[in-house]
């Protein structure tokens, strides 16, 4: 075990120190995997976007105040990361951790690790002349590999989900001011392996691309880092269907903003419950992105069989 913890501090520390280089080193342009036509599609902090990519996510975060978990209510903060992987030009095999920590309103805090993640992605189609495409998602959540106490459960969930993403930039020049907008939507279903009820995963991201309204549609010679924002609301709703709790809603509204630079994506948006069950007040989370070309070199950001 000390091994396994001494190696782990070592990947943790290297992976720091990769990050740090690119964020202060002299950026180099990079092929950017969320392009469709002439659209940079941002990454997104709640609804997952609809490409496949080699992105490492570190750190992630999430602070929220008064959820409910174990039937008491906890302001909670959570520090993770994510890595994806394309395996072939069209498929992508991600893992994902959360470290959580609780501050119980008894009096007690508790901290520990959420259930790991592993995830596939199919991307089914992209058409460049409509700034579309759409992807197909399965998500497994490994029951046991977690902290109970945290929120994690014992049992495994499964969870299929449809995601798609639209460019507005083919709409007519007459409405050119709302060609820099783009959606997105996340339609899943979560399937535990145990008594829990099934849910209902849905959402969808509106965004306002001011890079693409500057280089495409009309100079506005914004100043940096203003010419490189991505503003967006993401919405994401969970509808509980069976097992005694059919349609009772848990969901937030987050709206905020994703800068995009050559080398990293930073995100920062609030988080607005929609119901006591999901928090109280406002909370807020972030992510700083980094394509893994940057970390590790060139053949880190192909796939592993296949070309781009």
């Amino acid at each position: 075990m000390r091994i396994v913890l001494a190696c782990g501090r070592i990947l943790i520390a290297t992976l720091t120190l990769r990050v740090a280089l690119v964020v202060v080193g002299v950026p180099t342009p990079l092929i950017a995997q969320e392009m469709i036509g002439k659209r940079q599609f941002p990454d997104q902090l709640v609804i997952s976007e609809p490409f496949v990519e080699d992105e490492l996510s570190l750190p992630a975060f999430l602070h929220i105040d008064r959820v409910r978990i174990g039937g008491q209510r906890s302001r909670l903060t959570s520090a993770g990361g994510e890595v994806k992987k394309r395996i072939t030009s069209d498929l992508e095999l991600s893992l994902t951790g959360n470290l959580i920590y609780l501050d119980r309103t008894d009096g007690d805090s508790i901290s520990g690790f959420d259930n790991l993640v592993v995830g596939l992605k199919y991307q089914l189609f992209a058409s460049e002349l409509h700034e579309a495409v759409a992807s197909v998602a399965l998500s497994w959540e490994v029951g046991g590999t977690g902290r109970r106490a945290v929120g994690a459960e014992l049992s495994d969930t499964v969870t299929p989900t449809v995601l798609a993403g639209k460019g507005l930039g083919d709409l007519p020049d007459e409405l050119a001011v709302l060609k820099p907008l783009a959606l997105a939507a996340l339609l899943g279903v979560q399937i535990p392996d145990g008594r829990r009820p099934h849910v209902l995963v849905w959402g969808g991201v509106v965004e306002y691309s001011l890079p693409y309204l500057d280089s495409f549609v009309k100079r506005v010679d914004l100043p940096r880092p203003l010419n490189q924002l991505i503003p967006l609301v993401e919405v994401e709703i969970r509808t509980n269907l069976d097992r005694g709790d059919a349609g009772r809603l848990r969901g937030t509204v987050n709206p905020g903003v994703v800068w995009i630079g050559k080398q990293l994506q930073i995100g920062l948006e609030a988080v607005a419950p929609l119901d006591d069950r999901s928090g109280r007040g406002v909370g807020a989370r972030g992510f700083l992105r980094i394509p893994l070309e940057a970390l590790f070199g060139k053949r880190a950001g192909q796939p592993l069989f296949g070309g781009r």
